[in-house]
This record gives C-alpha cells, sequence and structure tokens, in this order.
C-alpha cells in the first residue's frame, strides 16, 4: 500500500501548481507565537503521532531530562530512540557558520521554525521541523535566502547524533542496547543506521545529498552510546534567489524494508504531508472554539488543545493515547488521564478521548486483571511500572462517565463490569473498617500511609458514576445503593475531614503522634530551604495540634496540599465549608496560581530528583490552580474562577511559546496534558454550564458567566453526533443568548437567578426552559 501511495503521491505532485504547494508559504501562512530570548537555552517540542523530537529554542540539542538521565531530548519514535539530535552547518571559502545559535525561534501548531542570520555568508536561513500525522518520520526543511546581490555559492552539511536505544524499563523485558552500525545505501541515496543487536533502524536522507568527508566543526559532547553522521551537498544561490532543501529522518523497529520505504515517501510529499497536518490541526482550532473579549485568553485555550494533540502517541502493537508530558513523561498514566480526558471531551476532542480510554484499561488488565484498579504510569513499551495508586481508580470511574454523557457511545457500556470491579477494589483498600481507603494518593506525604482527603473525594465522585452508569443499565438496586454510599460518604466528608481552626478540609487523617511527627519534619525542611515565615506558620500548627485533645485517628491540616479542595472540586462540600475553605485557599497562592503546599520556593533550586519524589514544597502546579477554578465556579465564584485562570495564563507562552509548564511558569514537564483539565473543563463544563446526555440526546445548559465575559461564544461544540453553538451577549440584567444545534435535540436551560425568560417570542416566569428546535434565542432577565 505504501508503495501505491507513494506512485500516486508523485503522480498528483507532478500534476499540481508548485506555488499552491510551496512549503514555507503554508508555513508562514500559520498561526504562531514568537519565543522570547531568555529561553533560548529551553527546550521545545515537535511532535506527530508516531515521533516527536525535543531539542532547545536556540537550535542544540544538548542531554537532557532525568527520568533516562541525559537522554529524554532528541528524535524519539517510541519505544525506540533515534538520534540525539541533530544540526546543520555551512561552509563558503574558508568561513563557516554553525546552526546551533539561533536569532530567533518560532512555535506553530504543527511545528517549530529557527531563524539563523548568517550574514558573514550572505544568508539566512529558516529552519522548520515537523512530523506529519501518522508516520515514522520527522522532515527538516531548510529555506535559505541569498541576502547579497551577487551569486553565493557553499556546502550545506546535515550532521546528526545517531543513538538508537530503547525506551525506559526495556530492560524488564530483557531487551539490551547494543553498539550502533551505519552504511551508506547509495541505491536509496540514504544513510542507513541500526543497532547492531535488534531490528531497530534509523535513516537520514536529502535530495543530492551524499556522505561528508569534513569534520563536524560544531560538534557537542553528549551521553549517547551511537555515532556520529554527516550529509553534504553543494548549493549555488542566485542573486536574492530562495530555496527550500529537505533532510528526512525516519525510522523503524520491525526493519530494514520499512525504513526506506518510510524515508523515499517523506521525501517525495514534504508539501502534501505539511498541508495534511495543518488541515487536521485546523479541526482541532476550530471544534469548542471559543471566542471572548480577551483575545490572549481565547488563544490559551485553543493552544491548550494543540498542546494536548502534540502529547497524542501510537506505538504499533501497544495502543494510541495521550501521555502524560514532555520531555519526561512521554508516556501513558491512567492518573493524569482521569484528568486530562475530562479536558479533552470539554473541548471536543473524543476519538483522542476514548483511545487514550481503551489504552489504559487495556494496560491496567494486563498488570491487574479483572480486579478493577487502574494503573497509573506505563511506559511506550507497554510495561506498567505502577499498578495503580488509590486516587487513580475512582478518578478514572467518574471520567468514565463523563466520557459517556458527552460522547453517547454505547461501546463504553463494556466496562460496566470494570466499573462495579472498581468499586469494589476501593472499598478493599479499608483496612480498619471505618469507610476510608488507606494509603496516599495524589500527594505522598512521606512517613505517612494513612487515609488522604483527594482518594475520599474521588470516590464520592466514584460512587455518583457508578450509579449513573447503573441507571443507564436500569440496574435499579444497585443505582440505590451507589446513590446512598455518596450520601452517607459527604456527610462523612464534612463531619470527619472538616477542621474548624484552620477553615479547611484536612489533608489527612492521622492519631495525634503520627500528626505531630509530620509537622515536626515539615519545620525542618522549612527552615533549611530558609522560609522562615513558613516555620512560623507550621509552629503555629504544631502548637494547635498539640493543645488539642484527641483520641485515634483525626483530620489534620499541615501541609495544606491542594488536594484539601478536591471536596469542592466534586461538589462534596457544605456550601458553608465550602465558602470558608476556598477562602483559606487564597491564602496560598501567587501570581502563577495554587500552591502544592503553602510553603513557597524557587523552583529552579530544586534538582530533579526532589521533583521525582514529591519531597520539594510550595511548587506552583497548573492542576490544583485548575481544581481551585473549579471549585470556585461550582460554588457560585465564576469571577474567581477566572481569576485563577487568568494566572494561568501568566504562565502559557513563559518559557515555551504556545505552551504551559506543569509547574508555573518554567518547570517541570514543558508540555503537560493535565493542563487541558486546568482550563476547558472550568471554562466549557461551569462558565457555559454544558451539562451533556448524548446518551439521551439531551443537553443542560446552566451558563455561570464571569461577570467580565460580556460578549462571548462557544461554537462547534461537539456532544455525540450533535454540534451545538452557544453565544451570549450581558447588557446590565439581561442576558441574551442564542444557541443552534445539528440535530433536534431536548436543550434544557437552567437560570437559578432568573426572573423571566423570552424564548422565540414566549415569555414565562422563572427560571426554565425546555426547547427542541435547531434554533433559538432567549433573552434573560435577572
Amino acid at each position: 500500500m505504501r508503495n501505491i501511495a507513494l506512485i500516486l503521491s508523485i503522480f498528483l505532485l507532478s500534476c499540481q501548481n508548485d506555488k499552491s504547494l510551496d512549503f514555507f508559504t503554508q508555513v508562514n501562512n500559520l498561526e504562531k507565537i514568537e519565543g522570547n530570548s531568555e529561553y533560548k537555552n529551553s527546550p521545545f517540542l515537535s511532535a506527530g503521532k508516531r515521533l516527536y523530537v525535543v531539542g532547545h529554542q536556540n537550535g542544540t540539542f544538548p542531554d537532557l531530562g532525568w527520568h533516562i538521565e541525559g537522554e529524554m531530548g532528541g528524535v524519539w519514535m517510541p519505544p525506540i530512540k533515534l538520534l540525539d539530535g541533530y544540526h546543520a552547518e555551512i561552509k563558503k571559502n574558508n568561513e563557516h557558520v554553525c546552526l546551533t545559535q539561533a536569532d530567533q525561534f518560532i512555535n506553530y501548531p504543527i511545528g517549530s521554525e529557527h531563524i539563523f542570520r548568517a550574514k558573514n555568508l550572505g544568508l539566512k536561513v529558516a529552519q522548520f521541523h515537523f512530523v506529519p500525522g501518522n508516520e515514522n518520520g520527522l522532515i527538516v526543511a531548510y529555506q535559505l535566502e541569498n541576502i547579497l546581490a551577487s551569486e553565493n555559492k557553499f556546502t550545506f552539511t546535515f550532521n546528526t547524533a545517531i543513538d538508537i536505544r530503547p525506551a525506559w524499563l526495556a530492560d524488564s523485558l530483557n531487551i539490551e542496547d547494543f553498539d550502533d552500525e551505519g552504511e551508506w545505501k547509495n541505491r536509496n541515496n540514504t544513510f542507513l543506521a541500526k543497532d547492531s543487536g535488534n531490528n531497530w533502524y534509523a535513516a537520514i536522507s536529502g535530495k543530492d545529498f551524499k556522505p561528508s568527508n569534513s569534520e563536524n566543526s560544531c560538534k557537542i559532547k553528549r551521553r549517547g552510546n551511537g555515532f556520529d553522521h554527516a550529509l553534504s551537498r553543494s548549493i549555488n544561490l542566485k542573486a536574492n534567489e530562495r530555496k527550500t532543501i529537505y533532510l528526512i529522518i525516519s525510522g523503524s523497529y520491525k526493519g530494514e524494508k520499512e525504513v526506506i520505504n518510510t524515508s523515499r515517501y517523506l521525501s517525495s510529499t514534504p508539501e502534501t504531508l505539511l498541508r495534511e497536518k495543518i488541515d487536521a490541526y485546523q479541526k482541532v482550532s476550530e471544534t469548542n472554539n471559543l471566542k471572548t473579549q480577551d483575545k490572549d485568553f481565547d488563544q490559551m485555550f485553543r493552544w491548550l488543545k494543540y498542546n494536548t494533540e502534540w502529547l497524542m502517541q501510537e506505538v504499533p502493537d501497544v495502543g494510541t493515547g495521550l501521555t502524560a508530558g514532555s520531555p519526561d513523561y512521554p508516556w501513558w498514566f491512567g492518573t493524569d488521564n482521569g484528568y486530562a480526558v475530562q479536558g479533552l471531551l470539554a473541548s471536543g476532542m473524543h476519538q483522542q478521548a476514548l483511545q487514550t480510554i481503551d489504552l489504559v484499561v487495556k494496560l491496567s488488565e494486563k498488570i491487574n486483571g479483572k480486579n478493577g484498579r487502574i494503573m497509573h504510569e506505563a511506559s511506550t513499551n507497554g510495561v506498567v511500572f505502577n499498578p495503580g495508586n488509590l486516587n487513580t481508580t475512582p478518578k478514572f470511574v467518574s471520567m468514565l462517565w463523563k466520557a459517556y454523557a458527552w460522547t453517547g457511545d454505547d461501546e463504553l457500556l463494556k466496562y460496566y463490569d470494570l466499573v462495579h470491579s472498581a468499586v469494589d477494589w476501593i472499598e478493599s483498600q479499608d483496612t480498619n473498617g471505618n469507610g476510608y481507603p488507606d494509603g496516599a494518593g495524589m500527594m505522598e506525604i512521606h512517613g505517612l500511609d494513612s487515609e488522604m482527603i483527594d482518594v475520599v473525594s474521588y470516590q464520592y465522585e466514584m460512587y455518583l458514576a457508578a450509579a449513573n452508569f447503573a441507571k443507564v443499565k436500569s440496574d435499579k438496586v444497585l443505582v440505590d445503593e451507589y446513590l446512598e454510599k455518596a450520601k452517607k460518604l459527604q456527610s462523612k466528608i464534612n463531619s470527619e475531614w472538616w477542621v474548624e481552626e484552620f477553615n479547611s478540609y484536612a489533608d489527612f487523617r492521622a492519631t495525634k503522634s503520627e500528626a505531630i511527627k509530620l509537622t515536626e519534619a515539615a519545620i525542618i525542611r522549612a527552615d533549611s530551604i530558609e522560609k522562615p515565615w513558613s516555620v512560623i506558620e507550621l509552629e503555629n500548627t504544631l502548637d494547635t495540634i498539640k493543645s488539642m485533645e484527641i483520641s485515634g485517628p483525626s483530620p489534620f491540616v499541615v501541609h495544606h496540599n491542594w488536594i484539601v479542595n478536591t471536596p469542592m472540586e466534586v461538589g462534596a462540600a457544605d456550601q458553608e465549608k465550602a465558602t470558608a475553605a476556598l477562602a483559606t485557599a487564597e491564602k496560598y497562592r501567587s501570581r502563577f496560581g495554587i500552591f502544592v503546599t503553602g510553603i513557597d520556593r524557587d523552583e529552579k533550586q530544586e534538582k530533579a530528583a526532589k521533583w521525582q519524589s514529591f519531597s520539594y514544597v510550595g511548587a506552583v502546579m497548573t492542576l490544583p490552580t485548575g481544581v481551585q477554578a473549579i471549585a470556585e465556579a461550582k460554588y457560585g465564584n465564576p469571577d474567581k474562577a477566572l481569576a485563577y485562570l487568568k494566572k494561568l495564563q501568566n504562565s502559557f507562552s513563559y518559557a515555551l511559546p504556545g505552551s504551559m509548564y506543569e509547574v508555573s511558569p518554567d518547570f517541570g514537564m514543558m508540555t503537560q496534558a493535565w493542563n487541558i483539565y486546568a482550563v476547558a473543563v472550568p471554562v466549557v463544563e461551569e462558565f457555559f454550564g454544558i451539562r451533556p446526555k448524548a446518551w439521551k440526546n439531551e443537553i443542560i445548559i446552566k451558563p455561570n458567566l464571569p461577570s467580565d465575559w460580556k460578549d462571548v461564544s462557544l461554537q462547534y461544540i461537539r456532544i455525540g453526533n450533535n454540534k451545538l453553538d452557544i453565544s451570549a451577549k450581558r447588557v446590565g440584567n439581561i442576558l441574551e443568548i442564542r444557541v443552534s444545534q445539528l440535530h433536534n435535540w431536548t436543550i434544557a436551560f437552567e437560570f437559578p437567578e432568573a426572573k423571566s425568560i423570552i424564548y422565540d417570542g414566549n415569555k414565562i416566569n422563572g427560571g426554565k426552559v425546555e426547547l427542541y428546535d435547531r434554533l433559538h434565542n432567549l433573552k434573560v432577565e435577572f
């Protein structure tokens, strides 16, 4: 099939207008965000479904990352790595320029670009790399512009640092990394490299390029076990002429024939493949398209969808799903996707959501059987590292229900048995019979293996999801059982987890002696990183704990981890307690969002090992800030929710243009999957109030818009096979809403504080109305 496609693509190229397919004309017409010169020595990501590249914005490929130390950059085609990096070099007479110090970095939804100004050689060079959607290869395009008024002759060399090696946890599969070897294939005009002990290949090719005999003048040290290889060609440009050349990097872990075919295919169709990727991302942009009067906010919302698409990874024989982040987490997480997939659903990216669900379930059953436990972390070679944290399973079940509500896909009902098993497994982790699973959830508190609030909050949410599934399956006995369990657990959350002295839900439940030891350890930690205000706060906490008359396990607020806000995230908190807890949380924020704990610090001063173990304190993470935004909106505070989202906006494009780091503003993963949850869920489900019931062809809309959003719209909202557009304009106490849909589904509007609604020429008192046609206009008076 590939050979037929290759012949057809060559024929089509010969028949089309070259100008309409010009590569850099297409690139220059794209939306883009330019980088900050202060962050040239920080990473970028260009990705497709099958391959991704990570380097620095200055054009270099230094050793990067800690998970496989120094190896997380370069060109990866999971589950193998192909190259540690690449760079071009231009030689003219006795002068040469290494294209490793870019004058400008530009990020696009579909790829990224480095601009080099080699004035001493009379050249301006644009280097653009992109990964075609489902191909095992990378296209690096160079636009060479002669800025001289005379002819310009030079030699262009493409240097590659070959390092073919396996992904993380390969040793558990008895896979070994052997020395690499290579040879020039004259017939295919390709340099072919191979791991000598495995059937893994990397190929480098370019039209009119041949192996270079000159020494690489731009070589840098690297950890890789591979070798360097260069291809060169001579180029002659007329005065002010521009020329585009392509270098192709391709890979295979199945054989030589596959990698050669991929290389030939990409070489013959770069302009067409670029157009296809542009079209694919245009669909991502158009779906659930937000328009407010704040263009920068709209841009963040749009680019977070792009960020998420960058992280979709397809590995043949393993599966396709959303990976957690780049550069150190290019594999799959059940925990992260309990959040991130909800963001995919709220963003209209339903296929990606369903693919991810299927993959996570498959990997979970691979390690856990069918006991309902959802795995936490798995490498792209299919090896599961962590069979599952306590919070992972209940959050995943609640996400499953969201997926069914948004898509109406009856295939999801095949997980009904999984839902029952998940409930049973969580309940089996209650070792002392008090109704709470024992063990760490999202945050690990060292020295403590007790009950955590996020696990309990998500257990409550899980019961509601399980009841909804049971209702769809007409299993009334289980509906009543799960709803009763949810009701009892909600009551316990508000009685046994509330700490009046701190106006907060507890981080954990433990004995008084355990809480004292943990607080004393936190004081030592705060003092060691020279945070005197935190020491004072924790000493006051210690005094309070010591003065409390406590017997047996009790709730404590020591670290004030963000997880104390999860009762509001899931709607389990009483209104009065929620109001107090949300006010308390405001004390633990900066201009970038909510701290992981109440102790601030400079993120850059922390070592990667500390990041890995969560032992640092005070990091401003995007997920906790998003959780806080959801909580504020859910409890009637959309203005405060928007304020938290604007804090996230402060870290958007801060270091990597068009992306939001995991830890604000520039620490951790440069692109993080759960960011889409942090922004899309509060905007779509809370502000616009979209409550889908796709399986019933029904939609509930309960708008809760921030006061600053006086003229907003959300277009092309995907709900099952329906598509919805909604716009709202506010003038004084009047809200005008226009809604249209593809099919005649039932749309139930709810405005709890409305005096009256005029809809399609009819007026009713109150704030509820059901509509059925494809287009409706409403005027709501408050």
